[in-house]
């Protein structure tokens, strides 16, 4: 089978063809129909969390998927042969970035029955972002408000839909291009990032959870829209030492990784908030509530773009080019390729 490997932390990835895995027994073995391309993935690939989460090189990369369920473990009696699932493996185990993958049952959950299963591909990270950012870490409630960075991204698409869904007021940034989109998702509040400042704008509307999806200067600035014990919840900058307990790395990680967060965490009690950094964890049961919601048509996949398999660096390079609308994918199915690199 053909699958993109990382030999060497930094390096491009190489196309290689190997054997098909062995399912343990608590895994099942899926043939990836299509697969997504995420900002987590060149992090990995340079090395950024190796020091947190150190993989076995080399190693298969990629870690969402959408596909059908070929073989199950000897453990497994959730997932039958013939399923059509969908799922993240997690910075770890990885390996979506292959015809066939090996992944853990418990990581996996029946793909929503109301899209094609190509677009099942766009929702794990992103769902799985605004579920844990805004249910798990933010515990939002109805008639709270949410500012969602990025709104026009795949991340904050989802997190728009679920925050809307769950009856917050949402504040979004975005360009004046993609103002209608994010209305259309359910964005009560448009802020254009090039013109217009977010922290004055709002300054009259106190906020509860902020998605930053930017990291740098606005994760700061964001800390001033808060109302007291609201929460920052970070997913492209600054790991704090809540990383170190969740990869169960040593205290010289947890130690490093709170000196790296420390003037930040210093600014968030000062401002009486808090600054959490989300690097999320597989979770088949909150895929299954995902898969609900989008079934009952609360939640939508946005995707911008969908490469051939074979074009998966390309894809990760478009990605990282930014300009892009919802997720980038790729697939083995060629009636479904939207575009080629």
């Amino acid at each position: 089978m053909k699958a993109f490997v990382l030999e060497k932390y930094g390096r491009p990835l190489r196309p290689v063809d190997m054997p098909v895995p062995e399912p343990g027994p608590h895994q099942v073995l899926v043939r990836m129909i299509a697969s997504g391309v995420n900002h987590a993935d060149e992090r990995t690939r340079t090395g950024e969390f190796k020091a947190v989460f150190r993989l076995d090189l080399p190693k298969v990369m990629g870690g969402e998927l959408s596909g059908e369920v070929i073989a199950v473990g000897s453990q497994v009696t959730g997932l039958a042969v013939g399923d059509l699932v969908y799922g993240y493996t997690g910075v770890v185990a990885m390996g979506t970035w292959a015809e066939i993958v090996a992944v853990d049952a418990d990581s996996l959950a029946p793909a929503p029955r109301s899209i094609p299963l190509v677009q099942a591909a766009a929702l794990p990270v992103v769902a799985l972002t605004a579920w844990q950012a805004l249910v798990t870490i933010g515990r939002l409630e109805a008639g709270q408000t949410v500012l969602v960075h990025g709104g026009a991204g795949g991340v904050g698409a989802a997190a728009i839909q679920l925050a809307k869904h769950l009856g917050a007021t949402v504040a979004t940034t975005a360009s004046a291009s993609s103002a209608e989109v994010v209305r259309d998702l359910g964005a009560d509040v448009i802020i254009d990032y090039r013109n217009e400042d977010f922290v004055e704008r709002l300054a009259g509307t106190p906020v509860d959870i902020v998605i930053d999806t930017q990291a740098g200067e606005v994760t700061s600035r964001s800390l001033e829209v808060l109302r007291p014990g609201g929460i920052v919840v970070g997913i492209a900058g600054t790991p704090d030492p809540a990383l170190a307990d969740q990869a169960g790395a040593g205290p010289v990680v947890k130690l490093a990784l709170s000196a790296l967060s420390l003037r930040l965490r210093r600014r968030a009690s000062r401002l009486g908030v808090r600054y959490r950094f989300l690097f999320i964890e597989p979770d088949g049961e909150a895929l299954r509530a995902v898969a609900g919601l989008v079934d009952d048509g609360v939640l939508k996949p946005v995707v911008d773009r969908v490469l051939p398999f074979d074009d998966t660096p390309a894809a990760l390079d478009q990605l990282l080019a930014g300009g892009t609308r919802g997720k980038v994918l790729v697939t083995i199915d060629s009636k479904e390729v939207t575009t080629h690199a």
